[in-house]
């Protein structure tokens, strides 16, 4: 049979030239196939993203960047640096459920509005909790607004109780939040932002996370001088 000879199955209908004959290969093509339909549903929902709020998804991608950066800096593995990477990507998935006019508000937002915008967290739990990824990345996006001193939300964790993904994310989310022009303000510079990045340091965000940032930000802004 034509289709036999060029998939490579031997006439007795025999797959093992397909290298899948041994459990442990036939795991391995399963957890590709699983990898690449993740990769995938993480890419649609950039994309969706996208589409609803560009500035959200442009920021999600840089502090995917950032993240991944910080991470190496930690020392991470590769593979959890990899899990910075899609975590830094869908950690504000939650956002595409408010509406445009509190996102890209020019003025200060009311308590109630703020309360809204601070459920994006808990949002992007739940589109993400039921996704089978080998990073905990449900948990990160629901940790990442938590603080050391316990004065973030959702949950109100503090120290140790959160996620040291979670602590990782915090900062490049932060950093990346300040050096953006946002309707409501214009840029900081990424001097102002890492100096009010550092003079929280131990406070709010992850004194070792902090200091692997500043070396990171010192590759590539050589003025900052606050570290």
């Amino acid at each position: 049979m034509v289709c036999s000879d060029a998939c490579g199955v031997s006439g007795d209908g025999n797959c093992a030239s397909w290298g899948f004959s041994s459990s442990r290969s036939r795991r391995a093509m399963r957890i590709a196939v699983e990898q690449k339909v993740l990769n995938r549903a993480v890419w649609a929902m950039v994309t969706l993203c996208e589409k609803r709020d560009p500035y959200t998804a442009e920021h999600q991608i840089r502090v995917a960047q950032l993240a991944y950066a910080v991470g190496k800096e930690m020392g991470l593995s590769e593979q959890q640096n990899e899990g910075m990477c899609v975590m830094g990507l869908v950690h504000d998935i939650g956002k595409i459920t408010l509406p445009g006019e509190i996102l890209n508000k020019p003025g200060r937002l009311s308590a109630e509005e703020f309360n809204f915008v601070k459920s994006h967290p808990r949002i992007g739990h739940e589109v993400l909790e039921n996704l089978e990824f080998p990073w905990p990345v449900a948990q990160v996006v629901l940790c990442h607004h938590e603080r050391l001193d316990g004065s973030g939300y959702p949950e109100g964790l503090g120290g140790e109780e959160i996620i040291l993904e979670a602590r990782i994310l915090a900062v490049a989310d932060v950093f990346d939040s300040m050096v953006s022009h946002r309707p409501y303000r214009s840029a900081h510079s990424p001097e102002e932002a890492l100096e009010e990045v550092v003079r929280y340091r131990g406070i709010l965000y992850d004194p070792e996370v902090v200091n692997c940032l500043c070396r990171v930000i010192q590759k590539y802004y050589s003025a900052c001088t606050c570290w």
